[in-house]
């Protein structure tokens, strides 16, 4: 029996900063097999995974189910996001 997906300590905090930087967030986290959401912004999408950078290297692994959707996804490679600045990031991205 599989366990239900807890959001990482991060995420509520870096989904309000997504916000507030104008871009859509929408949570996939409690979908089996997803991801923990998809940006939106400026016209396009891009499905996220949120880990929290306080914890050890051993908990901010993919699970065997985050890496199987990110090797297998055919649209725009998944990010992984721990940071704000990685959202900056990723946004000044999607812009180019």
């Amino acid at each position: 029996m599989s366990r239900a997906k807890r959001a990482d300590a991060n995420q509520a905090a870096l989904v309000k900063f997504i916000r507030v930087l104008g871009a859509s967030f929408q949570h996939t986290f409690q979908i089996p097999g997803a991801l923990d959401g998809i940006i939106g912004y400026r016209g396009v999408d891009v499905r996220i995974e949120i880990k929290d950078p306080d914890q050890p290297p051993s908990r901010r692994a993919l699970t065997e189910a985050e890496q199987k959707t990110i090797d297998e996804w055919r649209g725009r490679k998944p990010v992984i996001i721990e940071t704000e600045a990685d959202v900056v990031a990723l946004l000044k991205e999607l812009t180019r």
